[in-house]
């Protein structure tokens, strides 16, 4: 690598990473990697003879990727020509063309379309069912929600939690409620109960309540005739219901 680390080791499979494994990792970095002037193919097949495939082979492996991921009949063309979604795709076979053991992704989705994520997902979710390890890094939960087993949430450097998805949700999710009343008031939300917290939504405020929901009371006036009714009523969601509420 570039760069040596302060501290901590990698692992893999129980051994430390020497260069034989490196060639069974594949990585798809945030930024983009790709030299501008480089046609798709000798792109592609150049990272797959720094991965150990021989000139032939790798040839032929970048034309098979380029191919799956929708480029085929841009073989010829430079990166600079490409879009900024089609890039993200050459990315990926640049990093899948030696068909590694370890597949690394950082923030794969970036600047793609709603065609470009269904490729993607499509493909990430059979390399795994192959057999492929695949770890990425996104902010984009509900991408992260539909595809993964398993998820680590990081918070400042630190894992403040990881596991199976569905069993993460059913123990952490609590009821969001959007509050909004027709006179604009927001000072109830300094008066909630232990446990329960409450943020600034527009004109409204969305309150995260104990996994028991307990403490929860209407604000107080709400509901008292038409001038305080709330507009828009109370209405929970699970834990991803981070979206005001239509």
């Amino acid at each position: 690598g570039l760069v040596r680390p302060d501290d901590g080791t990698v692992r893999w499979e129980g051994r430390p990473l020497d260069q034989e494994a490196r060639r069974r990792v594949g990585y798809m970095p945030e930024e983009r990697g790709l030299y501008p002037k480089m046609r798709l193919v000798d792109q592609v097949a150049y990272f797959g003879e720094l991965s150990g495939l021989d000139g032939a082979d790798a040839r032929r492996r970048a034309a098979d990727w380029l191919g799956e991921l929708g480029l085929g009949e841009r073989l010829a063309d430079r990166a600079e020509e490409l879009s900024q979604g089609n890039q993200q795709r050459v990315q990926l076979a640049a990093a899948l063309v030696h068909e590694p053991d370890l597949l690394v992704l950082d923030e794969p989705f970036g600047g793609l379309d709603p065609v470009g994520v269904d490729v993607l997902s499509d493909v990430l979710r059979r390399q795994a069912a192959r057999g492929m390890a695949v770890v990425f890094s996104s902010h984009q939960l509900e991408l992260v929600e539909r595809l993964c087993d398993e998820v680590t949430i990081i918070e400042a450097g630190r894992v403040v939690a990881a596991g199976d998805i569905r069993k993460l949700r059913a123990e952490r999710t609590r009821p969001l409620v959007r509050v909004e009343l027709e006179d604009g008031r927001t000072q109830w939300a300094d008066d909630l109960p232990v446990g329960a917290s409450a943020r600034p939504d527009g004109a409204g405020v969305l309150v995260e309540l104990p996994a028991d929901g307990a403490g929860v009371r209407r604000p107080a006036g709400a509901g008292r005739g038409p001038e305080r009714r709330p507009r828009r009523g109370l209405r929970a969601g699970g834990a991803d219901a981070g979206r005001p509420v239509p």
